[in-house]
């Protein structure tokens, strides 16, 4: 299908394909911790060690980027899937789910969760209707087992079935 024949959702359904981690990307800005759920996050190169998300342009956090020094990226747990919700805006009911921040270098990061990357701004490039954000790696905390993450695919969220696993050739030089 030539590309000036792709509809935004037929794109998206395709994109959706790829089973991706679910992420909260947590900022500071102005003494105000703020959150959004994302799948689009990635590792990007381990000299220097650089991670990227892709905020769209109208997020709340993108409102932030000219003043973003640090951000963490949590990689949440299957148990988590409440906060997903939550940080991506489609919580409905009255109270928030539990959750806490604890401090790092990089800001804030969320509690409990299966790992967090913490970043020094980069660089933000704009991209369409995103902005790549490539943040230095300056910290990390890796959860307790069980390593169980959360999921994302074609609309839903999914967990692995830990009972099916191959060994992937060690390939980094």
């Amino acid at each position: 299908m030539p590309a000036g024949d792709i509809s935004p959702k037929e794109f998206r359904a395709a994109a959706g394909l790829f089973a991706t981690g679910v992420t909260v990307i947590v900022t500071e800005s102005g003494g105000q911790v703020r959150g959004m759920t994302a799948n689009s996050v990635t590792s990007v190169s381990l000299d220097p060690l650089l991670m990227l998300f892709c905020p769209n342009r109208k997020a709340h956090i993108a409102q932030d980027l000219p003043a973003l020094q640090h951000f963490t990226i949590n990689v949440l747990r299957r148990e988590q899937q409440t906060l997903s919700s939550y940080f991506a805006g489609g919580w409905r009911e009255p109270e928030p789910p539990p959750f806490s921040f604890l401090p790092s270098p990089a800001g804030p990061y969320l509690a409990d969760c299966l790992a967090s990357i913490g970043c020094k701004t980069h660089q933000v490039i704009e991209a369409g209707d995103h902005w790549l954000v490539l943040g230095r790696v300056i910290w990390l905390h890796l959860g307790q087992e069980p390593h169980n993450p959360l999921l994302f695919m074609a609309g839903t969220y999914r967990s692995l079935d830990r009972r099916v696993a191959e060994r992937v050739p060690d390939f980094i030089p």
